[in-house]
């Protein structure tokens, strides 16, 4: 028999990342702060960068299960320099989403990769200011993934 995840706690005021989960965005990931503490280990989140409508820009607010949640994964500073097939998240769409490096390419403003999405079958190209490497969290650890 497996042991018991350790699972995180979360305050008010916590930068966390939520995952997406509708159809479309499971491998995205968005930027919040916990404004809340609600029954049954659930949280209320506000976005960073997810409004209610276009006309008011007022930030969303969601109530999210814990397991929904993680920690803001650390920062690796990598240079701009990042390998072939290396797992990495892209900024896009006001959230981060998982790909893999499959090229290098030169873009206004510096360095640039080619990143290909499994979960779209595309390959887009971004610069290195939108990329950041993928970690993992699992068991309440950061799991940087090669």
């Amino acid at each position: 028999m497996r042991p018991p995840q350790r699972t995180v706690v979360y305050k008010v005021g916590d930068e966390v990342e939520v995952i997406g989960k509708e159809e479309g965005f499971y491998t995205s990931y968005y930027e919040a702060t916990v404004v809340s503490l609600l029954p049954f280990g659930r949280y209320e989140v506000q976005y960073k960068t997810l409004i209610v409508d276009e006309e008011t820009k007022i930030p969303l607010k969601e109530a999210v299960l814990a397991k929904d949640l993680r920690p803001v994964p650390p920062l690796v500073n990598t240079r701009g320099e990042y390998k072939l097939y290396q797992a990495v998240n892209t900024f896009d769409n006001d959230g981060w989403w998982y790909g893999m490096i499959v090229g290098r390419i030169s873009c206004t403003g510096g360095k640039g990769y080619n990143v290909y999405f499994s979960s779209t079958n595309e390959t887009l190209p971004y610069n290195c200011s939108r990329i950041r490497v993928h970690h993992e969290f699992f068991d309440a650890e950061w799991q940087q993934i090669d």
